[in-house]
């Protein structure tokens, strides 16, 4: 089995988003460059608690002819593709549908990082792509147009998050760092409007508590 030792690292990274509800069932995937011609996609409609090495499939980076692996790869393989191959420098691309990244994508707005570390690992803000079917090359033009080299975290309108790093670690921490910064700019929102006197302000605040009440976790491989 090619790249088998990187295999098992894609499957334990699945178990681990999964885990900390980044991943559900079949929800999320991901890709890991195992050389510079070579990625690592995870199965498409595949229960990450029953993925095996096998069933991660290893593509050809410049064309995505599949080389290895018992299932079809992700349908968002070309996303995964398009940003390793313009981001040379990441290893790594995670896609989620994380909660409240993913609310943050109703708003359509860039999200901006206020910490000076949490900008060193995703950059000075976290932009939005526009909409485009899950999938498709359309979807994959859009993120490559919004590629930038000193922005590693980027929120797909409507349908999650995705986020890359120098390394595997550097992408997970993207991804709990990332939900962080969305709760932090997500409970500011609400706490404006719950502050003025309205219909609404006592569901707003049960939001806020509902909010505080949930700690994000950082991942550690």
């Amino acid at each position: 089995m090619k790249f088998q030792r990187v295999r098992q690292h894609v499957v334990e990274m699945s178990v681990m988003l999964a885990d900390h509800g980044y991943f559900a069932a079949t929800g999320g995937n991901l890709a890991l460059k195992a050389d510079d011609e070579h990625i690592l996609v995870t199965p498409s409609a595949t229960d990450y608690y029953q993925m095996a090495a096998a069933d991660v499939c290893v593509l050809r980076l410049p064309d995505l002819v599949q080389m290895d692996g018992d299932r079809k790869p992700s349908v968002e393989s070309g996303m995964h593709a398009r940003l390793l191959r313009v981001r040379a420098d990441c290893r790594a691309s995670i896609h989620t549908h994380q909660p409240i990244a993913s609310a943050c994508t109703l708003v359509g707005q860039p999200v901006p990082v206020q910490r000076m570390e949490d900008r060193e690992l995703l950059g000075n803000e976290v932009r939005v792509v526009g909409y485009a079917p899950s999938g498709t090359t359309w979807l994959s033009s859009k993120l490559a147009k919004a590629l930038r080299p000193d922005i590693n975290a980027y929120l797909l309108r409507t349908h999650g998050a995705i986020c890359c790093g120098a390394t595997a670690e550097h992408a997970m921490r993207a991804i709990s760092v990332l939900e962080r910064v969305a709760l932090d700019y997500l409970r500011a929102r609400i706490a404006t409007h719950a502050a003025k006197p309205s219909s609404q302000q006592a569901a707003l605040r049960q939001l806020l508590a509902t909010l505080d009440a949930e700690p994000i976790q950082d991942m550690a491989l």
